[in-house]
């Protein structure tokens, strides 16, 4: 029999339910912890900028047990993400299970020598601690904002100027009638120069610091999602623990991988006229997939023709007297700055001998299916395998964890598995595929497939495939298919 767990689960974002409801399904007692007001995480409300919408179409952003509403568009926008994931907590009664406006202040091995952690909790203006036998961390890649500073940037605010983050650009209006600079590369930095050029800006410039691959949403008039996220073309990246005979058919197989990748790139640049904006990015794209990749914001590129949109190659080095100095040399008349510069990865609560433990001095993350540390016991993370289809990977590792926190694995494995592997993967990311090192290496994309087949593996799940082999090879993550797999899983209750 499985024992009974009191269980942490920090945040309240796609991550925290789905890791709530994989806990509380098996028979623990959980207790959610939610900073804000309201759950959503990124799609909470008060943080989405105008005119967000997912990356990823509909269907491979969702659950396995509750599709997206029919009548959303392939492209939700964020107020119906948010509404999505109030439905799948109704659905499933996790609303009871989290303490809303409470904040985790510090989180250290529990005093009375029992395995588990001791959270210090702050709520309503009062401070407590609370021992649990295991904790979920699940507060993702965009917890907390990357501030920068440039110099200059107190005189220019005194003299009436605006800088603030790309999540604090809630309102349209703001951009009305501004002169807008926006700073980044991400999808978030393109989404806020077409919003501005569309709400009324005086000028719009988009400041980057390098061209990278980005991926419309349709290409070539398909939809994306049946380009990049099938296995067989999964299969066509660099892998992680090929064995030998994997590597000699690779190697054999390398110059198709080739033609096929320079065929995609083509296909890029004349659909989005790069050379003509000079953004052809120096790194062949195959090295480039990424979590990181970004999917072009509609209006964007027509924006750069009709001269609403101005894209300056370079940074931002100090602001001067309603202008903002780039590294180039070009003085850019400036109301407004928007830094699209993303959010700092980190768990600032863990005591640091434990950050140690799980944190490379390079930022790479030391984590077993990324998720879990032998070294640092009785805790893991959900929704930090960051990817193209983010509520299912949040998903899949939530149910693995659980297992995993109760001995449950069918593969469970050995302290020293664990590290080998994690050495192994740090091996090929560093040396073999360097684009995984983003997000402190807890990207599982371009791999889906090869990450999901090996949770199901660990997990016992007797189903991990779909049974017509050209759906399974030629198609995107079916998220009620991999509820099926999950399903054929052992199950069990805690008691």
């Amino acid at each position: 029999m499985v024992k009974r767990k009191n269980v942490a689960v920090i945040g309240g974002g796609v991550s925290g339910l789905a890791a709530a409801k994989a806990f509380d399904e098996r028979g623990h007692r959980v207790f959610g912890f939610e900073r804000t007001h309201d759950f959503g995480g990124v799609w909470e409300l008060s943080r989405s900028y105008p005119d967000v919408q997912t990356q990823s179409p509909k269907d491979l952003y969702c659950y396995t047990d509750l599709p997206m509403p029919a009548d959303y568009p392939e492209w939700p926008k964020g107020p119906q993400v948010h509404a999505y994931l109030h439905s799948y907590a109704r659905k499933h009664d996790l609303t009871r299970l989290f303490q809303l406006n409470t904040n985790i202040l510090s989180m250290d091995r529990r005093a009375d020598g029992k395995p588990g952690w001791t959270l210090t909790i702050e709520a309503a203006g009062q401070v407590r601690q609370q021992d649990f036998d295991f904790v979920a961390i699940c507060t993702g890649q965009f917890s907390d904002k990357n501030i920068i500073t440039h110099p200059g940037q107190d005189e220019f605010t005194a003299e009436g100027g605006q800088v603030m983050h790309s999540s604090e650009y809630t309102d349209s209006d703001l951009a009305q009638g501004k002169h807008v600079v926006v700073l980044g590369g991400s999808k978030s930095a393109t989404d806020l120069v077409v919003n501005a050029a569309r709400n009324g800006a005086k000028s719009v410039t988009f400041v980057y610091r390098e061209p990278v691959w980005r991926v419309p949403y349709f290409v070539g008039g398909i939809n994306f999602k049946r380009l990049l996220y099938m296995r067989a073309q999964e299969q066509q990246f660099n892998q992680w623990g090929k064995s030998p005979l994997q590597r000699v058919i690779a190697a054999i197989l390398k110059p198709l991988v080739w033609a096929n990748f320079r065929g995609l790139e083509m296909m890029l640049k004349t659909q989005l006229g790069l050379k003509k904006w000079n953004m052809v990015p120096d790194v062949p794209i195959e090295k480039d997939v990424s979590c990181s990749i970004p999917i072009v914001t509609p209006g964007l590129f027509e924006g750069f023709k009709d001269g609403s949109i101005r894209p300056i190659q370079g940074t931002f080095d100090h602001y001067e007297k309603g202008h903002v100095v780039l590294t180039t040399g070009d003085r850019v008349p400036c109301d407004l700055s928007v830094l699209a510069v993303g959010w700092k990865l980190g768990i600032p609560y863990l005591a640091q001998e434990y950050r140690d433990k799980l944190i490379e001095a390079d930022g790479q993350y030391r984590v077993y299916r990324l998720s879990v540390n032998p070294d640092v016991p009785d805790m893991g993370f959900v929704g930090f395998n960051s990817s193209f289809c983010t509520i299912l990977s949040a998903e899949m590792v939530a149910n693995w964890l659980v297992r995993y926190a109760d001995g449950q694995l069918a593969n469970q494995p050995t302290a020293r598995q664990m590290n080998d592997n994690i050495e192994m993967m740090l091996n090929w990311k560093r040396n073999e595929r360097p684009a995984a090192q983003v997000y402190g290496g807890l990207c599982s994309a371009p791999f889906h497939f090869k990450h999901f087949d090996e949770l199901l593996a660990d997990m016992g799940a007797k189903i991990r495939k779909r049974a017509n082999p050209l759906a399974e090879q030629f198609s995107y993550p079916n998220a009620q298919a991999f509820g099926r797999f999950l399903a054929s899983a052992p199950q069990y209750q805690a008691g």
